[in-house]
């Protein structure tokens, strides 16, 4: 497969994945509601996307990065009711709102910078973007897409034809998939709220032109991703969980606002379960990013290193299910393990005088399985597959004359690709040991001179502590690492 296909959600087929403007990819995926930790289902997507910029950047594309961090305007649930989840973490821990904000963005991209996740080119927060969303709300109003009810601003789905092309539903099915009671102001429950007027008491507001309130969630990354990527751009990416009504209502409102069309490709990560239910804050069973790595849960019996974590989720399709479980992570683990012994045999052996092996061939084999919708399962496989035997042989001694041609390689994709690498342990010089190992014999030698055995038994005995021994002869004294 020569040309990258993608798997496009709206189209709901692959399709060759074809830049808005040559030589640049803008992409953006839906960044993390910071009132709590991390955990794996988030991992899964900021690995599954990581690799998805990584690779774009291997295909030598000039990649902006756009990851939004929501810090208002989502609500407990999805149907425009419920309280700011902010607001809601705030009041458990006593603290402001922009302090919930500020402690879970640090420890989302402390989580994220030890998963080996790169960090965006932008990291917009919805808080530092009203002006664009009540720009944005204003357009669709003039544009006859929005309404004004007490204060509250609604989008009218029904001045919308194709509403629910990304997900497949119709308005019936939106309004049957509303959670709770739609809000009495509005013309149909499946309206959504673009601004919502706050009650005296609420601590998140701010001015607009239909008095005090805050933003609706979906606005929010419109306008982001419209402020920094352009009317139109490439790929939007987020959890399957974000289609609807997310996702949904992103496209509506900017295609509202007349940017035909908003997203170009549209990709979806699916969700990490335990036990076949779907891991999440909201259902009390996620194990966040910390837990992983200190042991201390409850569904945990130890704790598991940052790249064995990556290593797991890239071992499937970013649009298949991870089933998460510690025999799995075990499997992971001593999978890990055992690439890594590859790639240093590969990486520490000199060139030898066996046939070349064909690195243009192991490259096309790459790139054909990574062309296939980012496929970094296939690719691993591939990995093993064909790097295994080559281990074999050079642990016989049939090294090939171009070892170093295909380390090289390696360590462009592995390493900057996939960001699974192993680490290199501190070279010895030789050179160096030598030399201090002579000047420490010298002096030994003066103090037996001097019939000073007790500094030279100290000498002797401290260089043998580290793995020196020394062997006395009639001719002076040898030593051996």
């Amino acid at each position: 497969m020569d040309q990258l296909h993608i798997y496009n959600t709206l189209t709901r087929k692959k399709e060759v994945f074809k830049p808005l403007k040559e030589g640049f990819v803008g992409i953006y995926v839906c960044g993390p509601t910071v009132y709590g930790d991390p955990h794996l289902g988030h991992a899964k997507s900021y690995i599954a996307f990581d690799v998805v910029v990584r690779y774009l950047k291997y295909l030598d594309y000039k990649v902006r990065y756009v990851q939004n961090i929501t810090d208002v305007g989502h609500l407990t649930d999805d149907a425009d009711e419920g309280e700011d989840k902010m607001l809601k973490q705030s009041r458990l821990e006593r603290k402001e709102p922009m302090e919930i904000a500020e402690k879970y963005t640090y420890n989302y991209f402390r989580d994220m910078d030890l998963l080996n996740v790169e960090r965006p080119d932008i990291s917009p927060r919805a808080s530092g973007h009203i002006p664009e969303q009540i720009a944005m709300i204003q357009k669709l109003i003039e544009n006859g897409h929005a309404y004004e009810a007490d204060g509250n601003i609604y989008f009218d789905v029904a001045s919308l034809p194709d509403y629910g092309k990304l997900s497949g539903r119709e308005t019936e099915e939106a309004e049957s998939g509303t959670r709770v009671e739609a809000a009495g102001d509005k013309k149909n429950p499946a309206d959504f709220a673009l601004w919502k007027k706050a009650d005296p008491n609420h601590l998140m507001k701010w001015n607009s032109p239909w008095g005090e309130g805050y933003p609706g969630w979906h606005i929010e990354c419109s306008a982001m991703s419209v402020k920094y990527l352009g009317e139109t751009f490439d790929i939007h990416g987020g959890g399957l969980e974000n289609q609807f009504p997310h996702h949904e209502c992103e496209i509506a409102q900017c295609e509202g606002a007349g940017y035909h069309p908003f997203v170009r490709y549209w990709m979806h990560n699916n969700m990490v379960t335990l036990n076949g239910q779907k891991m999440g804050k909201s259902l009390g069973n996620a194990i966040n990013i910390q837990g992983f790595l200190t042991g201390d849960h409850p569904m945990l019996t130890r704790s598991w290193k940052p790249d064995v974590i990556r290593f797991f989720l890239l071992q499937s399709h970013y649009g298949s299910t991870t089933d998460f479980s510690e025999p799995a992570l075990e499997g992971a683990e001593a999978g890990l393990n055992n690439f890594y012994e590859i790639i240093k045999s590969i990486r520490d052996a000199s060139p030898g005088s066996a046939e070349r092996f064909d690195v243009d061939a192991f490259v096309s084999g790459i790139e054909a399985r990574m062309n296939d919708d980012f496929n970094t399962a296939k690719t691993i496989g591939y990995l093993f597959e064909t790097l295994k035997p080559l281990r074999g042989n050079i642990t016989q001694g049939r090294v090939p004359e171009n070892i170093d041609e295909l380390a090289k390689y390696l360590d462009t994709f592995c390493n900057n690709v996939l960001g699974i690498w192993p680490v290199e342990e501190p070279g010895v010089d030789k050179q160096l040991v030598n030399g201090l190992v002579e000047i420490l014999l010298e002096l030994r030698s003066e103090a037996r001179s001097n019939k000073d055995f007790q500094t030279s038994d100290k000498i002797r005995d401290r260089l043998t502590e580290l793995g020196i021994t020394l062997e006395d002869k009639s001719d002076g004294t040898t030593f051996k690492l």
